[in-house]
């Protein structure tokens, strides 16, 4: 293990940060696979039958930061939940769908057209950013 951002462990000095992306985010693990630094995202949650798409993308983010930010692209990441583990190839093509998602969300950004994408007040409760909301469910 190179890095961890969970429970007991140490957590990373700084997330990792891609100037050229304009991206920042932080692995819950990052482990050494030989040469390579594979980050692992951790989901508290069972297992759905495959990742969800915005699991895929989160751990897609955190393989193109790790490839800025060492110099060495991961051939992979792995998802984890409470029953199941998955190997997630990092692709061109995962690489590609991050990156386009990253371009979109600038958009909507830019011309103030973010809205929430659920209806899970428990999702809200966990957010980030659920003090600066004005569509947050959670309102305690």
């Amino acid at each position: 293990m190179i890095a961890a951002d969970v429970g007991a462990w140490q957590r990373l000095d700084r997330p990792l940060f891609s100037r050229r992306h304009r991206l920042t985010g932080r692995p819950d693990y990052i482990v050494a696979d030989g040469r390579d630094l594979i980050p692992v995202e951790v989901k508290s949650g069972p297992s759905p039958a495959q990742p969800y798409a915005s699991h895929l993308l989160q751990l897609a983010a955190y393989c193109l930061l790790v490839a800025e930010t060492s110099g060495r692209r991961p051939p992979y990441g792995i998802l984890h939940y409470a029953d199941r583990t998955f190997e997630i190839p990092y692709t061109p093509e995962l690489e590609e769908e991050v990156l386009a998602m990253l371009e979109a969300m600038r958009e909507d950004l830019s011309k103030g057209n973010a809205s929430r994408n659920h209806d899970n007040p428990r999702r809200c409760v966990a957010c980030g950013y659920r003090l600066y909301c004005d569509q947050t469910l959670d309102r305690s």
